[in-house]
């Protein structure tokens, strides 16, 4: 027996503790909303290459930290 089709829900926007039904609001306030996402995604993109550049930093510490270990320091005077 075909399942009958689910009611599709209209997304909704949780704003300053109010919900909106996005599929009423103008298009310029769906169009912020887009930008809005747009922009949160890239933020996430970026910290996550920021994590991977502080990986890539720190192996490079630790490596340059092996190579000193046989290296005779600069005496001060």
């Amino acid at each position: 027996m075909p399942e009958e089709p689910k009611e599709k829900k209209s997304p909704i926007l949780n704003f300053e503790d109010s919900n909106y039904n996005i599929d009423s609001l103008s298009d310029e306030s769906k169009n912020i909303i887009k930008g809005l996402q747009f922009a949160d995604s890239q933020i996430k993109m970026q910290e996550d290459t920021l994590r991977l550049l502080i990986l890539g930093r720190d192996s490079l510490i630790s490596k340059l930290k092996n190579e000193l270990n046989d290296a005779k320091p600069i005496e001060d005077n």
